[in-house]
């Protein structure tokens, strides 16, 4: 009833906005039937609630509305933030009379009328969830449908799951970590971060998430993606994390145990001006170009790693081998030995982007056999093929994830190269200069190659005499 009038990047949020609103608003009303049995208990106090809902945000007042649907869909939004701190900014970026996008009155009531009676027939109470997180399954596979609509606008907010199983895979998150994303879009890194701990055997609460966010409508989208996930803890800022990191101590940046992002492609304007006077001191290895911003992520990503923790981070193949500033950078980065593995992805995998990607993991504190040397894995012909876009399967994923473990070498996919020869090398990462991919000629001997020729020619010269007696017989004597 949305696709088509409007584009999708726009009514994702419509989408979403209402389906958080159905949700609390239906889990709610669980809760207040669950209070009623109990002695002294008053359904309607707020501390009864994981999120109490105002009288006029609860489902069933918003099924009775018939005019002016887009008002009262935006008060309700309003009164769940007034009563719930920490939903502050989360549904404030959606506005339901927007005339610009829903048209005008009569259309939002028609749009916005269908869209709720669309959702009063389906119940998110916990009762009739298959599992625990199946909801937050349901908004994930929402988000990558949107992301899939939008094309390039969609890679602004979401990464391919497969791409964020594969860098959490490599970074093993454990119990009781500190995690953050810098660049958090729907803040889908970050969640599977607590399936990976899910999948283990192990309490996805008991891991600390953190992230940063500079589009005000993404983060909306990734503090829902939160809440509906079951990680209510999850601190999310929002900002631009070169120009202003929110996620501060007293002691300056805080320092996390994984580092995990996948951020915007040599960005244009990232913030050279400010970080030429960076008060942090991220820029140690020196200050990107200023149409270029990878590596001025990068920099803040190892800002941002305690001593033992652990990077992985998705880049452009240019990361790699650009050389002035950036190259500069790298060499300073590769000196520190923080490199530890890079490894090459698939063509054509990122929404609105064909440019070739590779994934970085950088750790501070590497294993005894695994210093002075980077583990290089070219897994760039290993993908299941798309009509619009390629993709990772889950035996490409095991692949990566068991040759990166084992730290072994595999002809024509994985080697390791001591820092020596990538010094030689002027520091240059290009995967190409260090995996032998191009199978080895077919080794031809002259001699027989020869007598071949002469036989094929000694059967073209019988075929030629047949062929011009046929022709004299048909009267065509040349």
């Amino acid at each position: 009833m949305l696709r088509g009038s409007i584009d999708s990047s726009d009514y994702k949020n419509f989408i979403f906005g209402l389906l958080f609103l159905k949700r609390l608003s239906d889990r709610f009303h669980e809760e207040v039937e669950a209070l009623r049995g109990v002695p002294n208990a008053n359904p309607e106090d707020p501390d009864e609630h994981d999120f109490f809902v105002p009288k006029r945000a609860r489902w069933s007042e918003l099924q009775k509305v018939a005019s002016q649907v887009g008002d009262a869909l935006n008060k309700a939004a309003s009164a769940l933030e007034e009563a719930n701190p920490q939903l502050e900014g989360v549904l404030a970026g959606i506005d339901f009379n927007d005339e610009r996008k829903l048209g005008d009155a009569k259309n939002r009531d028609v749009v916005l009328g269908r869209l709720v009676q669309h959702f009063s027939k389906l119940s998110l109470e916990n009762a009739d969830l298959s599992e625990p997180d199946m909801l937050g399954r349901a908004y994930e596979y929402l988000i990558e449908k949107f992301a899939d609509d939008a094309g390039k606008k969609g890679g602004e907010f979401y990464t391919p799951r497969m791409v964020v199983r594969l860098i959490v895979e490599l970074l093993e998150p454990r119990v009781g970590m500190r995690i953050c994303d810098p660049t958090a879009g729907s803040g889908g890194m970050l969640i599977e971060c607590a399936h990976y701990l899910e999948r283990h055997g192990q309490n996805p609460k008991d891991l600390s998430l953190y992230g940063q966010e500079k589009n005000l409508g993404t983060w909306a989208i990734c503090k829902m993606n939160m809440l509906l996930h079951g990680l209510p803890s999850a601190r999310i800022e929002k900002g631009d994390t070169i120009r202003d990191p929110k996620l501060r101590d007293k002691e300056g940046l805080m320092v996390f145990d994984r580092v995990i992002a996948n951020p915007p492609f040599s960005l244009d304007e990232w913030g050279r001006d400010v970080a030429e006077n960076d008060p942090y001191r991220r820029f140690e290895f020196g200050i990107p170009p200023k149409t270029k911003g990878d590596l001025a992520f990068v920099q803040h990503m190892i800002a941002t790693t305690n001593e033992k923790g652990k990077v992985g981070v998705v880049m452009p193949h240019g990361v790699l081998f650009r050389g002035a500033a950036e190259g500069e950078i790298r060499k300073g980065i590769l000196e520190q030995d923080l490199v530890e593995a890079v490894v090459g992805l698939p063509p054509n995998l990122f929404y609105g982007t064909g440019i070739p990607a590779a994934v970085l993991v950088l750790s501070r504190s590497k294993a005894a056999a695994r210093r002075k040397k980077v583990l290089f894995i070219e897994a760039s012909r290993e993908f299941k093929e798309g009509s619009a876009q390629n993709y990772l399967r889950e035996e490409d994923i095991k692949k990566i994830a068991a040759t990166f473990k084992a730290f072994k070498e595999v002809d024509k996919y994985a080697r390791i190269v001591g820092l020596e020869e990538i010094e030689k090398n002027d520091f240059n990462l290009n995967i190409s200069r260090y995996v032998e991919t191009t199978e080895a000629a077919e080794r031809v001997e002259v001699a027989h190659a020869l007598q071949k020729l002469r036989e094929l020619e000694k059967k073209r010269g019988e075929a030629e005499a047949r062929m011009n007696a046929y022709l004299k017989e048909l009267g065509y004597d040349a």
